[in-house]
């Protein structure tokens, strides 16, 4: 057997897009966030913001000066350790709806389904929300 072929198949396949938290992913509404790696950690951003959810300006920060940015291109999730292709703790998200920050964890449920989990201290009284993969790569927003 041509050693070649020995090193491939000792090398670990690299990860699908459908067997990883990361990627594109359509929130509960309707905008799309992208789940990526910054350095060795996981971050996520909004890549498109629906019509539907009526502003594109980061309103409800708590901070008077960041209110006129932009939701387009926002990082809204940073420091999360990927454990394994399908789940990542110890990170911090943004919710622009409300203004708050929470801890997190992302959860892989299915290639086409992931859970993130947000709280105040304790994890078992945050929120869960599920959303679904992007099927294509999406429009991004013009920042």
């Amino acid at each position: 057997m041509p050693l070649s072929l020995l090193l491939a198949l000792a090398l670990p396949a690299p990860a699908v897009s459908g067997t990883s938290l990361l990627g594109d992913w359509i929130t509960p509404n309707k905008s799309i966030v992208e789940i990526y790696r910054c350095s060795e950690k996981v971050c996520l951003k909004i890549a498109r913001v629906d019509p539907s959810v009526g502003h594109n300006i980061d309103g409800q920060n708590p901070e008077r000066e960041k209110r006129s940015r932009p939701l387009c291109g926002l990082i809204i999730g940073t420091g999360f350790r990927e454990k394994d292709p399908s789940y990542a703790e110890g990170g911090t998200l943004y919710d622009p709806e409300s203004g708050h920050t929470y801890s997190g964890t992302i959860s892989l449920v299915s290639s086409t389904t992931l859970k993130l989990h947000g709280f105040i201290g304790i994890s078992f009284l945050g929120r869960t929300e599920a959303w679904q993969r992007a099927p294509a790569a999406p429009e991004s927003c013009k920042s």
